[in-house]
């Protein structure tokens, strides 16, 4: 079970960190963009250190108040959720 989640982590993340790439590409295209919401429940889904380090490589969405905070909060309540069920 614990290998199954660790992969899981790893695609989501991957795929996460690729689609904030893709999105910041279309950006500087002038075409069709990837919605604010789908980014942010990428990161909702386990996403969370792929659409951080999206942020930062390629610079995306860092202005905006709720992906600067929005997204570490995603992570901190993640560790949280993980750390409180290990306990279990």
């Amino acid at each position: 079970m614990a290998n199954a989640l660790l992969y899981y982590l790893i695609v989501i993340n991957v795929v996460t960190f690729l689609v904030y790439g893709i999105d910041k590409w279309k950006a500087k295209q002038g075409s069709w963009r990837i919605s604010e919401a789908t980014l942010l429940i990428l990161a909702v889904i386990g996403g969370s250190i792929g659409a951080l380090l999206g942020m930062k490589i390629w610079h995306h969405k860092t202005m905006h108040k709720m992906f600067k905070y929005g997204v570490p909060g995603i992570l901190i309540i993640q560790i949280w959720a993980v750390g409180g069920c290990s306990n279990l």
